[in-house]
């Protein structure tokens, strides 16, 4: 769901009070309105959560019990200079600890957090704006739009490949993973944990009673309770070892950390680290990975971790290594990819290709339109589905053209699915599908072959073009035909030298 006009047009109002507020830094700005956005929708996000142990019948601990005061709804009225000191020194405080003062995860992230807007109109114009923007725990989208607004208003986007994943694109990666309420899910690379919200909602829908279920005209799910996950032991799981994620990025993190928790993921692992890095050491921990690393960047090659073996400093491919040694023997990843993995013909990149054909199940290769990512970026890109351990017999490949929306830098609204429903039906009955029609939008190509083309995984090389026949008049018909058409010409020119003649000879 794209942000309506009026409501950019408040964030862009949003924007220009902080700046002429006197904070100019973007990024600094994003995470100081980041923190009241969590403080508004910490209130709502308490209320459901409220409603759904009502629903199943269980108690339910107030997140704000002792701290009534702290709600979003008793502060929010206040005049300027009071307001400022009450977030200052009581809210902002409190989100800091959150959960009632245990040494969580998040309180630990929150430590170097500080509230810096630095004036009481300042303060009161934003809580205002944002009290406006309608981000209540039933219109959760909002927030992840506003993030990806917020983020596109930085003069850096994209510069580092941190940009906002397409939520219809990380929803149809989660439904080609499959993940379930048993697995581990971890993003290597997590920004703003698109990745682990989805999985959290697709595992969500898949225990909620069909009939509960509400579906919007871009085909996201609403309404997800999980009537159906019964036992606690299991929510349990859900909300406190499940989800894991890691960057580099503090502010990032401390985003990430914040989105989890507002879609009710009471202690997710959300932490400062560069899992390329000598400092990362987990290994075969996950059974599912999810990610759209950076697309472009590389890292210093003396703080390469020791146990990734490719040689190249490239992010793009080592962190899809990265990913490999993350999975447990038999554990799924889906990851976005940027085309040159697929096809580069450096020693890194064959044998990264090599690594997931040999020693790897790959099971499909979708390849995305160049537009899906503007307008940050233009590169081509493409979704790798794998499966640790073993090795790959065939891959299934399939050729997208459309996603839903306009390929251009305005990414248009057409329909907000293109080709995304059949993908996933595809995948899923792919055994089914005919292995040798290379001119149809997906189809198999065997292992032996992919290895004799260097590893080559670019559609391109394998899907066959139809070619329409097209039948030309014989050469003598073409000439008589110009022949005509020049005699007809010159005709017509020697008629107009006749009627201008007779012109001048009656002006005289």
């Amino acid at each position: 769901m794209k942000l309506a006009p009026e409501l950019k047009s408040k964030i862009d109002t949003l924007w220009d009070r902080f700046w002429s507020g006197g904070m100019s830094n973007p990024l600094q700005s994003i995470e100081q309105m980041s923190y009241l956005i969590f403080m508004k929708r910490l209130e709502d996000t308490d209320t459901v959560e409220q409603n759904r142990a009502r629903a199943r019948g269980v108690a339910y601990t107030s997140v704000f019990a002792g701290h009534e005061e702290c709600r979003w709804s008793s502060w929010k009225h206040y005049p300027a200079e009071q307001m400022l000191e009450h977030v200052r020194d009581m809210v902002f405080p409190f989100i800091k600890s959150l959960h009632n003062g245990e040494k969580t995860l998040f309180a630990r992230q929150m430590q170097d957090a500080v509230f810096m807007i630095p004036k009481p109109s300042l303060l009161q114009e934003a809580v205002a704006l944002i009290d406006d923007l309608n981000i209540t725990a039933q219109n959760r989208d909002t927030q992840g739009d506003i993030y990806e607004y917020l983020l596109s208003q930085l003069s850096t986007a994209g510069k580092n490949g941190q940009f906002r994943t397409p939520r219809h694109i990380i929803r149809m990666i989660v439904e080609l993973v499959d993940p379930d309420i048993t697995d581990r899910i971890c993003d290597p690379a997590c920004g703003t944990a698109g990745f682990l919200i989805n999985a959290y909602e697709y595992i969500l829908r898949k225990y909620t009673s069909p009939d509960l279920l509400e579906i919007d005209s871009e085909g996201e799910y609403h309404n997800l309770i999980g009537d159906n996950i019964t036992e606690q032991k299991h929510w349990e799981k859900l909300w406190s070892d499940t989800f894991y994620g890691f960057d580099f990025d503090p502010t990032m993190t401390r985003i990430s950390l914040m989105n989890l928790m507002l879609h009710g993921i009471k202690a997710p692992h959300i932490e400062i680290k560069d899992t390329l890095s000598k400092g990362y050491e987990e290994e075969e921990r996950y059974t599912v990975v999810l990610a759209n690393p950076p697309f472009k960047g590389s890292i210093d090659k003396s703080d390469i971790n020791d146990s990734l073996s490719l040689a190249t400093t490239k992010t793009e491919l080592l962190l899809v290594e990265r990913m490999i040694q993350l999975l447990t023997i038999g554990g799924k990843c889906g990851v976005i990819v940027p085309d040159g993995v697929l096809f580069g013909s450096s020693r890194a990149h064959k044998e990264l290709r090599r690594m997931l054909l040999e020693e790897n199940q790959l099971e499909g290769v979708v390849s995305m339109p160049s537009g899906i990512f503007k307008p940050y970026a233009g590169v081509s890109t493409a979704v790798l589905i794998f499966v640790k351990g073993g090795k790959t017999g065939k891959v299934w490949f399939y050729d997208m053209e459309a996603d839903g929306y306009s390929l251009d830098d305005k990414r248009t609204f057409i329909d907000g699915k293109g080709d995304i429903p059949d993908i996933i039906e595809q995948f899923r009955n792919r055994r089914e599908a005919d292995p040798t029609d290379r001119k149809a939008k997906c189809f198999f190509v065997p292992t032996a072959e992919i290895r004799e083309n260097n590893y080559d995984l670019s559609i391109s090389r394998y899907k066959e073009i139809e070619y329409e026949e097209v039948e030309y008049e014989a050469p003598e018909v073409i000439i008589e035909k110009i022949q005509a058409l020049e005699s007809q010409i010159q005709q017509n020119l020697n008629e107009l030298k006749g009627m201008l003649k007779e012109s001048k000879q009656v002006s005289r």
